[in-house]
């Protein structure tokens, strides 16, 4: 179908590597958890998005320059890295906000807009230049070599590839939301809870800093 073949193949193994744990599906289930399944609606819109890029950009050639050149690559690396850190960091430096009502009354802490929201989602994703390399080693290979448009064909895949991860993550979103709703930890808890997720970004961005080209 459209020069591809072994979709159903392909489906089962996009959706298996859309369940292994990055800083995507840690970003969902935090929002989720800290601001209930919206939030986590819109972190997993804003990856699907990201992932439309590097889908279209693959499709183009965009990508293949990321993969060969070491001087793009270790660019958009270093930029995906800040921004990981960043986020990161904000999360630990979170803290508790009193109100005027009195010194001890505490609120949930780092509660950011649906549309900021989304765009850590969307940059998370889309200034992580593995993920382009991802594509452009994986899709590939469900690509008949004889197909008379292999441009389209690898975006209809990556398409499908992503409908499957906005399956996942919303699903992430909803268990993490209904998860946060049974236990209701204090703002304590809450906070220290956003400081432990905080350095998990920190791993994150340290890693990818530290990636090569595979």
């Amino acid at each position: 179908m459209f020069g591809t073949h072994d979709i159903l193949l392909f489906i089962i193994s996009g959706l298996l590597l859309n369940m292994i744990p990055g800083p995507d599906s840690v970003l969902i289930m935090t929002r989720s958890a800290t601001q209930g399944l919206r939030a986590g609606s819109a972190a997993a819109l804003g990856i699907g998005a990201g992932t439309f890029v590097h889908i279209f950009a693959a499709a183009v050639g965009l990508s293949a320059v990321l993969a060969t050149s070491s001087t793009a690559f270790t660019v958009v690396k270093f930029m995906g890295a800040a921004y990981l850190l960043y986020v990161g960091i904000s999360l630990i430096r979170s803290k508790k906000k009193r109100t005027s009502d009195t010194e001890n009354k505490l609120v949930a802490p780092l509660s950011l807009s649906y549309k900021r929201i989304f765009m850590q989602g969307f940059l998370t994703n889309v200034l992580n230049p593995k993920v382009a390399v991802f594509f452009l080693a994986f899709v590939p290979q469900f690509i008949s070599p004889d197909s008379s448009n292999k441009a389209l064909a690898f975006i209809m895949l990556g398409c499908i590839f992503n409908f499957n991860g906005m399956l996942w993550c919303h699903f992430l979103a909803i268990s993490s939301a209904f998860a946060s709703k049974r236990v209701q930890a204090s703002e304590t808890v809450a906070l220290w809870l956003n400081r432990l997720i905080g350095g998990v970004f920190i791993s994150f961005g340290i890693k990818l800093a530290l990636a090569e080209r595979s």
